[in-house]
Protein backbone atom coordinates (compact mmCIF):
# COMPACT_ATOMS: atom_id res chain seq x y z
CA UNK A 1 0.00 0.00 0.00
CA UNK A 2 1.41 3.80 -1.13
CA UNK A 3 0.06 5.87 2.13
CA UNK A 4 1.79 8.58 0.12
CA UNK A 5 -1.08 9.05 -1.84
CA UNK A 6 -3.19 9.23 0.92
CA UNK A 7 -4.21 12.57 2.58
CA UNK A 8 -2.95 12.78 6.71
CA UNK A 9 -6.70 12.94 7.06
CA UNK A 10 -7.04 9.52 5.80
CA UNK A 11 -4.38 7.71 8.01
CA UNK A 12 -3.99 6.78 11.57
CA UNK A 13 -0.91 5.82 13.04
CA UNK A 14 -1.19 2.49 14.57
CA UNK A 15 1.10 0.33 16.60
CA UNK A 16 2.18 -3.37 15.56
CA UNK A 17 4.17 -5.56 17.64
CA UNK A 18 6.43 -7.58 15.62
CA UNK A 19 8.02 -9.68 17.49
CA UNK A 20 8.94 -10.70 20.98
CA UNK A 21 9.56 -7.54 22.92
CA UNK A 22 9.54 -5.69 18.83
CA UNK A 23 7.39 -3.28 17.77
CA UNK A 24 7.13 -0.33 14.43
CA UNK A 25 4.45 2.58 14.45
CA UNK A 26 3.29 2.63 10.95
CA UNK A 27 0.46 5.15 9.22
CA UNK A 28 -2.19 3.08 7.90
CA UNK A 29 -5.70 3.51 6.50
CA UNK A 30 -8.27 5.14 8.38
CA UNK A 31 -11.09 2.62 9.97
CA UNK A 32 -14.57 2.79 8.48
CA UNK A 33 -17.26 1.90 10.90
CA UNK A 34 -19.79 -0.34 10.02
CA UNK A 35 -23.30 -0.48 10.82
CA UNK A 36 -24.24 -0.03 14.76
CA UNK A 37 -20.08 0.94 15.22
CA UNK A 38 -18.52 4.23 15.51
CA UNK A 39 -15.06 5.31 15.36
CA UNK A 40 -13.26 6.80 18.37
CA UNK A 41 -10.05 9.21 17.55
CA UNK A 42 -8.11 8.31 21.23
CA UNK A 43 -6.65 10.17 23.29
CA UNK A 44 -4.53 7.69 25.02
CA UNK A 45 -4.89 4.12 26.10
CA UNK A 46 -3.89 2.12 29.37
CA UNK A 47 -1.08 -0.57 29.27
CA UNK A 48 -2.43 -3.82 30.73
CA UNK A 49 -0.75 -6.50 32.44
CA UNK A 50 -2.56 -9.26 29.82
CA UNK A 51 -0.27 -7.24 27.27
CA UNK A 52 2.63 -8.86 28.51
CA UNK A 53 2.77 -12.94 27.66
CA UNK A 54 1.54 -11.97 23.97
CA UNK A 55 4.83 -9.57 24.25
CA UNK A 56 7.31 -12.18 25.34
CA UNK A 57 6.33 -14.21 22.18
CA UNK A 58 4.97 -17.51 23.49
CA UNK A 59 4.46 -20.41 21.05
CA UNK A 60 1.04 -19.26 20.57
CA UNK A 61 1.85 -16.20 19.79
CA UNK A 62 1.40 -14.61 15.74
CA UNK A 63 3.10 -11.79 14.81
CA UNK A 64 2.73 -9.30 13.64
CA UNK A 65 -0.40 -7.79 15.14
CA UNK A 66 -3.03 -6.22 13.80
CA UNK A 67 -2.66 -2.53 13.49
CA UNK A 68 -3.53 -1.46 17.38
CA UNK A 69 -3.98 -4.70 18.66
CA UNK A 70 -3.26 -5.90 22.03
CA UNK A 71 -4.78 -2.51 23.21
CA UNK A 72 -8.35 -2.45 24.66
CA UNK A 73 -8.11 0.33 27.38
CA UNK A 74 -8.74 3.71 25.29
CA UNK A 75 -10.44 6.40 25.70
CA UNK A 76 -11.06 9.58 23.32
CA UNK A 77 -13.69 11.18 21.31
CA UNK A 78 -16.40 9.59 18.66
CA UNK A 79 -15.60 11.30 14.98
CA UNK A 80 -17.74 8.85 13.04
CA UNK A 81 -21.02 7.72 13.29
CA UNK A 82 -22.02 4.18 11.63
CA UNK A 83 -25.48 3.77 10.15
CA UNK A 84 -27.82 2.35 12.44
CA UNK A 85 -26.08 4.34 15.70
CA UNK A 86 -28.54 6.33 18.51
CA UNK A 87 -27.58 7.72 21.25
CA UNK A 88 -24.35 9.00 20.19
CA UNK A 89 -22.79 11.47 17.95
CA UNK A 90 -19.47 12.80 16.80
CA UNK A 91 -17.88 14.96 19.47
CA UNK A 92 -19.04 12.79 22.67
CA UNK A 93 -16.41 12.01 24.71
CA UNK A 94 -16.30 8.50 25.24
CA UNK A 95 -14.48 5.21 27.28
CA UNK A 96 -15.14 1.92 24.93
CA UNK A 97 -14.65 -1.57 24.69
CA UNK A 98 -12.29 -2.33 21.89
CA UNK A 99 -9.52 -4.33 21.09
CA UNK A 100 -7.23 -1.99 18.96
CA UNK A 101 -6.52 0.74 20.90
CA UNK A 102 -3.24 0.96 20.09
CA UNK A 103 -3.34 3.57 17.43
CA UNK A 104 -4.75 6.77 17.05
CA UNK A 105 -8.01 5.67 16.71
CA UNK A 106 -10.31 2.21 16.71
CA UNK A 107 -13.63 1.19 16.30
CA UNK A 108 -16.13 0.36 18.74
CA UNK A 109 -19.63 -1.16 18.75
CA UNK A 110 -22.19 1.25 20.34
CA UNK A 111 -23.11 -1.08 22.69
CA UNK A 112 -19.94 -1.35 24.03
CA UNK A 113 -19.12 2.84 24.30
CA UNK A 114 -19.69 4.85 27.69
CA UNK A 115 -20.20 8.72 27.53
CA UNK A 116 -17.58 10.26 29.92
CA UNK A 117 -19.47 13.31 31.44
CA UNK A 118 -18.40 17.01 32.04
CA UNK A 119 -17.10 16.30 35.72
CA UNK A 120 -14.66 13.56 33.86
CA UNK A 121 -13.16 16.33 31.36
CA UNK A 122 -9.48 16.45 31.04
CA UNK A 123 -9.03 13.23 32.93
CA UNK A 124 -7.52 10.14 31.83
CA UNK A 125 -10.41 7.09 31.85
CA UNK A 126 -8.94 3.72 30.93
CA UNK A 127 -12.76 1.99 31.16
CA UNK A 128 -11.60 -1.42 30.92
CA UNK A 129 -9.49 -1.61 34.18
CA UNK A 130 -11.44 0.82 36.01
CA UNK A 131 -14.88 -1.35 35.25
CA UNK A 132 -12.83 -4.76 36.00
CA UNK A 133 -12.17 -3.38 39.68
CA UNK A 134 -15.99 -2.12 40.21
CA UNK A 135 -16.97 -6.01 39.21
CA UNK A 136 -14.35 -7.18 41.51
CA UNK A 137 -15.71 -4.95 44.24
CA UNK A 138 -19.39 -5.66 43.89
CA UNK A 139 -18.69 -9.55 43.85
CA UNK A 140 -16.83 -8.73 46.58
CA UNK A 141 -19.62 -8.02 48.46
CA UNK A 142 -17.79 -6.28 51.25
CA UNK A 143 -19.42 -3.96 53.08
CA UNK A 144 -19.30 -1.94 56.94
CA UNK A 145 -17.33 -3.81 60.09
CA UNK A 146 -15.45 -6.30 58.06
CA UNK A 147 -12.08 -7.56 57.96
CA UNK A 148 -10.39 -7.46 54.12
CA UNK A 149 -7.20 -8.54 53.27
CA UNK A 150 -6.09 -7.22 49.52
CA UNK A 151 -3.15 -9.35 48.15
CA UNK A 152 -1.18 -7.57 45.88
CA UNK A 153 -1.38 -3.13 45.68
CA UNK A 154 -1.17 -2.91 42.21
CA UNK A 155 -3.38 -0.54 40.32
CA UNK A 156 -6.30 -2.92 41.00
CA UNK A 157 -5.55 -3.94 44.55
CA UNK A 158 -5.09 0.37 44.96
CA UNK A 159 -8.48 0.49 43.52
CA UNK A 160 -10.02 -2.08 45.69
CA UNK A 161 -8.12 -0.65 48.87
CA UNK A 162 -10.02 2.55 48.24
CA UNK A 163 -13.10 0.93 47.53
CA UNK A 164 -13.24 -1.31 50.16
CA UNK A 165 -12.18 1.08 52.36
CA UNK A 166 -15.10 3.63 51.24
CA UNK A 167 -17.51 1.24 52.14
CA UNK A 168 -16.48 0.89 56.33
CA UNK A 169 -14.00 -1.75 55.61
CA UNK A 170 -11.32 -2.61 57.93
CA UNK A 171 -8.33 -3.06 55.19
CA UNK A 172 -5.10 -5.08 55.43
CA UNK A 173 -2.81 -4.83 52.57
CA UNK A 174 0.04 -7.41 51.71
CA UNK A 175 2.43 -6.02 49.23
CA UNK A 176 5.71 -6.91 48.23
CA UNK A 177 7.00 -3.48 47.71
CA UNK A 178 7.57 -0.76 49.92
CA UNK A 179 6.14 2.09 47.40
CA UNK A 180 2.93 -0.44 46.79
CA UNK A 181 2.19 -0.21 50.77
CA UNK A 182 2.65 3.75 51.12
CA UNK A 183 -0.23 3.81 47.97
CA UNK A 184 -2.26 1.30 50.53
CA UNK A 185 -1.93 3.92 53.26
CA UNK A 186 -3.00 6.95 51.30
CA UNK A 187 -5.66 4.47 49.59
CA UNK A 188 -7.10 4.20 53.33
CA UNK A 189 -5.52 0.93 54.15
CA UNK A 190 -5.59 0.39 58.42
CA UNK A 191 -2.66 -1.61 58.04
CA UNK A 192 0.20 -2.90 55.75
CA UNK A 193 2.54 -5.98 56.04
CA UNK A 194 5.07 -6.76 53.44
CA UNK A 195 4.79 -9.70 51.55
CA UNK A 196 8.12 -11.47 52.53
CA UNK A 197 7.50 -14.64 54.64
CA UNK A 198 4.05 -16.67 54.11
CA UNK A 199 4.11 -17.91 58.06
CA UNK A 200 5.08 -13.94 59.25
CA UNK A 201 2.31 -12.94 57.54
CA UNK A 202 -0.44 -15.09 58.69
CA UNK A 203 0.51 -14.51 62.23
CA UNK A 204 0.42 -11.00 61.79
CA UNK A 205 -2.73 -11.32 60.45
CA UNK A 206 -4.14 -13.49 63.36
CA UNK A 207 -2.59 -11.31 65.49
CA UNK A 208 -4.67 -8.51 63.79
CA UNK A 209 -7.95 -10.04 63.91
CA UNK A 210 -7.79 -12.05 67.33
CA UNK A 211 -7.21 -15.01 65.65
CA UNK A 212 -10.39 -14.97 63.29
CA UNK A 213 -8.91 -14.37 60.19
CA UNK A 214 -10.50 -12.23 57.69
CA UNK A 215 -14.18 -11.82 56.23
CA UNK A 216 -12.76 -11.46 52.29
CA UNK A 217 -9.21 -12.12 51.04
CA UNK A 218 -8.95 -10.19 47.93
CA UNK A 219 -5.96 -12.24 45.88
CA UNK A 220 -4.48 -9.60 43.16
CA UNK A 221 -1.38 -10.85 41.92
CA UNK A 222 -2.19 -13.81 39.81
CA UNK A 223 0.72 -16.35 41.45
CA UNK A 224 0.47 -19.44 43.02
CA UNK A 225 2.04 -18.30 46.01
CA UNK A 226 0.02 -15.09 46.86
CA UNK A 227 -3.17 -17.46 46.08
CA UNK A 228 -2.14 -20.10 48.65
CA UNK A 229 -1.50 -17.39 51.08
CA UNK A 230 -5.28 -15.72 50.30
CA UNK A 231 -6.70 -19.08 51.33
CA UNK A 232 -4.54 -19.13 54.86
CA UNK A 233 -5.67 -15.94 55.40
CA UNK A 234 -9.56 -16.55 54.95
CA UNK A 235 -11.34 -17.64 57.98
CA UNK A 236 -14.03 -20.13 58.11
CA UNK A 237 -16.99 -19.58 55.59
CA UNK A 238 -15.06 -16.63 54.41
CA UNK A 239 -15.05 -15.58 50.87
CA UNK A 240 -11.73 -15.94 48.83
CA UNK A 241 -11.80 -13.50 45.92
CA UNK A 242 -9.57 -14.43 42.84
CA UNK A 243 -8.65 -11.27 40.78
CA UNK A 244 -5.28 -12.28 40.10
CA UNK A 245 -4.80 -12.73 35.97
CA UNK A 246 -3.10 -16.46 36.50
CA UNK A 247 -2.18 -16.39 32.69
CA UNK A 248 1.35 -17.91 33.03
CA UNK A 249 -0.27 -21.69 33.89
CA UNK A 250 -2.22 -24.13 36.08
CA UNK A 251 -2.39 -23.75 39.67
CA UNK A 252 -2.75 -25.88 42.46
CA UNK A 253 -4.92 -25.48 44.78
CA UNK A 254 -5.42 -26.68 48.77
CA UNK A 255 -8.55 -28.19 48.60
CA UNK A 256 -8.11 -29.95 51.76
CA UNK A 257 -8.08 -25.88 53.47
CA UNK A 258 -11.08 -24.63 51.23
CA UNK A 259 -12.97 -27.61 51.84
CA UNK A 260 -12.51 -27.70 55.67
CA UNK A 261 -13.28 -23.56 55.75
CA UNK A 262 -16.11 -23.76 53.94
CA UNK A 263 -14.93 -20.76 52.40
CA UNK A 264 -16.84 -19.30 49.17
CA UNK A 265 -14.54 -18.78 46.52
CA UNK A 266 -15.35 -16.53 43.66
CA UNK A 267 -13.43 -15.86 40.69
CA UNK A 268 -14.14 -12.54 39.70
CA UNK A 269 -12.77 -11.97 35.83
CA UNK A 270 -15.84 -11.59 33.98
CA UNK A 271 -15.85 -12.41 30.24
CA UNK A 272 -19.36 -11.29 29.38
CA UNK A 273 -19.17 -7.21 27.55
CA UNK A 274 -22.33 -6.59 29.20
CA UNK A 275 -20.89 -7.13 32.09
CA UNK A 276 -17.33 -5.22 31.40
CA UNK A 277 -20.13 -2.52 30.06
CA UNK A 278 -21.70 -2.45 33.24
CA UNK A 279 -18.61 -2.17 35.69
CA UNK A 280 -17.08 0.92 33.11
CA UNK A 281 -20.82 2.53 34.38
CA UNK A 282 -20.41 1.97 37.52
CA UNK A 283 -16.94 3.62 37.95
CA UNK A 284 -17.93 6.41 35.34
CA UNK A 285 -20.26 7.32 38.48
CA UNK A 286 -17.69 6.63 40.72
CA UNK A 287 -15.02 8.76 39.32
CA UNK A 288 -17.31 11.10 38.81
CA UNK A 289 -18.84 11.60 42.15
CA UNK A 290 -15.39 11.54 43.84
CA UNK A 291 -16.44 7.99 45.77
CA UNK A 292 -13.20 6.65 43.82
CA UNK A 293 -10.18 8.76 42.60
CA UNK A 294 -7.91 6.92 40.24
CA UNK A 295 -5.64 9.91 39.41
CA UNK A 296 -2.54 9.29 41.30
CA UNK A 297 -2.04 5.40 40.30
CA UNK A 298 -1.40 6.95 36.53
CA UNK A 299 2.37 6.66 37.83
CA UNK A 300 4.07 6.81 34.20
CA UNK A 301 3.01 8.35 30.40
CA UNK A 302 4.18 7.47 26.81
CA UNK A 303 3.82 8.28 23.63
CA UNK A 304 2.61 5.42 21.25
CA UNK A 305 6.07 5.54 19.61
CA UNK A 306 7.24 4.13 23.33
CA UNK A 307 5.00 1.36 23.53
CA UNK A 308 7.90 -1.00 23.70
CA UNK A 309 8.89 0.90 26.48
CA UNK A 310 5.90 1.57 28.65
CA UNK A 311 4.99 -2.83 28.16
CA UNK A 312 9.17 -3.17 29.36
CA UNK A 313 8.42 -0.54 32.01
CA UNK A 314 4.80 -2.62 33.00
CA UNK A 315 6.68 -5.99 32.91
CA UNK A 316 9.15 -4.84 35.37
CA UNK A 317 7.69 -2.94 37.71
CA UNK A 318 10.13 0.01 38.57
CA UNK A 319 10.18 1.72 42.39
CA UNK A 320 7.10 4.20 41.92
CA UNK A 321 5.41 2.11 39.26
CA UNK A 322 2.01 1.26 39.32
CA UNK A 323 -0.21 2.22 36.19
CA UNK A 324 1.00 3.15 32.55
CA UNK A 325 -0.68 5.19 30.00
CA UNK A 326 -0.03 5.34 26.60
CA UNK A 327 -1.25 9.10 25.18
CA UNK A 328 -1.88 10.29 21.67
Amino acid sequence: MNVMTMTDTSLMKAAIITGPGTMVTEKRPLPQPGHGQVRIKLEGCGVCASNLTPWAGPEWMQFPTEPGGLGHEGWGHIDEVGEGVEGLRAGDRVAALSFHAYATHDIADADKVVPLPAELDGMPFPGEPLGCAMNIFRRSNIHAGQTVAIIGIGFLGALLTQLATAAGARVIAISRRPFSLDVARCMGAAECIPMEDHWQIIEEVKRLTDEKMCDCVIEAVGKQWPLDLAAELTKERGRLVVAGYHQDGARQVNMQLWNWRGLDVINAHERDPAEYIRGIRDAVEAVASGRLDPSSLYTNRFPLEQLDVALDTTRDRPDGFLKALVTY
